[in-house]
C-alpha cells in the first residue's frame, strides 16, 4: 500500500464498489486518492447498467476528511480556494453518477469524509459511526459553501451549526434519527443491510430512479460565490498555525489574523 493511499473499484454484475483504502490514517484523503476518485467517476460515468454503486472505507473508518500533511504546501489564500473547488468539483460528480449511490459507514466519517456520505443518495451506519466537522478546533480552515450546503440538507440547520461551529461529533444512532441514515444497525448485521439495499435498488425501476435523482439534483440550493472567504481563510496565519499544530500534536493559539 502507497503512503498515498488507494481508492479501489469493484464491479460485480449491476453492482459497483468503490473503497477508500489507507487504513492506517483511518482513510484520510490525500490529493492522490482524491484524484484517483475522479478516475472512478471516469469509469463510472459512461455506464448504464449499474443499479447501485456502494462506498466504503477500510479497516474500521469511513474517510477521516482530508490529509492534514497536504496543506504544508499551501502558501497563501489562492491555494484554498484551488483546493475547495477541486473537493466540490469531485464531490459533485458522485452525486450525478448514474446509479443510486449508498454510503455504508462503521466509523469515523469527518471533514471530506462527511461531505462524500452527505453526497451519496442513502447511507447506512452503525452505533460505532462517528460525524464531525471539527475545523474550528484543529486545523482553522473552512468549507466551500457547496458544502455547508450539503451538510444543511443532510442534517438540518441546527446539528450542522453544531458540528461546524462547536466541533460536535454526532454517533450512528443520532443521525439516524435525524434522518440522514435510512438505517443504523449493529456491525454484526451491517452486510445483510448492505445486501437487502443493493436488492431493492436492484428491483427498483431504473427510469423511475434516475428520474427522482435528477429531480432531486434540480432542486438543490445554488450555493452562493465564497472564493473571498475561503481566501481569507486559508491564508491567514490562523490557518498556518492549525496545520503545524495538528501535525505536532499539540494545541493551536489562534490569533484570529
Amino acid at each position: 500500500m502507497s503512503e498515498n493511499g488507494e481508492v479501489s473499484l469493484r464491479i460485480e454484475g449491476a453492482v459497483a464498489h468503490v473503497t477508500f483504502d489507507r487504513p492506517a490514517a483511518r482513510n484520510a484523503m490525500t490529493f492522490a486518492m482524491y484524484a484517483r476518485l475522479g478516475e472512478i467517476c471516469d469509469q463510472l460515468e459512461p455506464r448504464g447498467d449499474l443499479r447501485a454503486i456502494v462506498f466504503r472505507g477500510a479497516g474500521g473508518a469511513f474517510v477521516a476528511g482530508t490529509e492534514i500533511s497536504e496543506f504544508t504546501q499551501f502558501s497563501g489564500g489562492q491555494d484554498g480556494v484551488d483546493y475547495e473547488e477541486r473537493i466540490d468539483s469531485t464531490v459533485s460528480r458522485l452525486s450525478a453518477l448514474p446509479a443510486p449511490t449508498l454510503a455504508v459507514i462503521d466509523g469515523a466519517a469527518v471533514g471530506g469524509g462527511i461531505v462524500i456520505a452527505a453526497s451519496c443518495d442513502l447511507r447506512i451506519v452503525t452505533p460505532n459511526a462517528k460525524f464531525g466537522v471539527p475545523i474550528a478546533r484543529t486545523v482553522g480552515n473552512c468549507l466551500s459553501a457547496a458544502n455547508i450546503a450539503r451538510l444543511v440538507r443532510a442534517f438540518g440547520d441546527g446539528p450542522a451549526r453544531q458540528m461546524l461551529l462547536l466541533s460536535r461529533f454526532l454517533d450512528g444512532e443520532t443521525v439516524h434519527r435525524l434522518g440522514f441514515a435510512t438505517e443504523c444497525v449493529d456491525p454484526a448485521h451491517l452486510e445483510a443491510e448492505v445486501e437487502r439495499h443493493i436488492q431493492k435498488l436492484c428491483e427498483a425501476a431504473p427510469l423511475t430512479v434516475n428520474a427522482c435523482r435528477e429531480l432531486f439534483g434540480r432542486i438543490q440550493m445554488v450555493a452562493p460565490d465564497d472564493s473571498d472567504v475561503i481566501a481569507r481563510v486559508y491564508g491567514s496565519r490562523d490557518f498556518r498555525e492549525g496545520v503545524q499544530a495538528f501535525l505536532e500534536k499539540r494545541r493551536p493559539e489562534w490569533t484570529g489574523n
